[in-house]
């Protein structure tokens, strides 16, 4: 199945937590928070503005972003839990980390 959000909304999937700490320490389940982090996985088309005119969101599929602890709204599609927010719920693009992340 494929979604598409409408408008200013992303789907985004959330990074997988780390399951130790620097220390060694292993975090059980019940103790981890839901990261903050995620992989925009589609974007909408974008807001209409004052004039009518679509404007693009500035993140695309792809993107590593940070967003609010309570952001968006999660759902599963496919067995695949995923959350849905609007544009301003991302407080911003991580850049050079998915080549870093793959390189280690």
């Amino acid at each position: 199945m494929t979604f598409r959000p409408l408008h200013d909304r992303v789907l985004v999937r959330r990074v997988t937590a780390e399951e130790k700490t620097a220390g060694g320490i292993i975090i059980p389940d019940t103790a981890k928070e839901k990261p903050q982090e995620g992989e925009v996985v589609s974007v909408g088309a974008g807001i209409i503005n004052e004039k009518g005119e679509i404007r693009p969101l500035d993140v695309k599929a792809g993107d590593r972003i940070l967003f609010g602890k309570w952001s968006g709204t999660e759902v599963k599609l496919d067995g695949e839990e995923l959350l849905i927010m609007k544009e301003s719920d991302i407080m911003g693009i991580l850049e050079g980390v998915s080549a870093a992340k793959k390189a280690a």
